[in-house]
């Protein structure tokens, strides 16, 4: 199982990824464990949106999405108002 995951940082913007294990990453993310993510000096975070999909492909490709879209999109995600996104 693979993970597409939002992530809201403590300059209110957001960071969107995907791993295959979502705690442990989560975990890296507020450790800072790389000093090259966008997260690193963004800190503290908090998981806003989190979904399971079955492949990998399918999580790469739902991160892209996601990250293309506006940031009021995003918060209807976080939101779960499925008419703003669809519209």
């Amino acid at each position: 199982m693979f993970w597409i995951y939002m992530l809201q940082c403590a300059d209110d913007s957001y960071y969107v990824g995907h791993t295959e294990d979502l705690d442990y990453r989560l975990a890296q993310h507020h450790a800072g464990t790389f000093a090259h993510c966008y997260t690193f000096k963004r800190r503290p975070l908090r998981l806003v949106f989190s979904q399971a999909l079955g492949t990998r492909l399918e999580a790469l490709d739902a991160e892209r999405q996601i990250k293309g879209w506006s940031r009021a999109k995003k918060q209807a995600l976080i939101a779960g108002d499925w008419e703003r996104i669809s519209g």
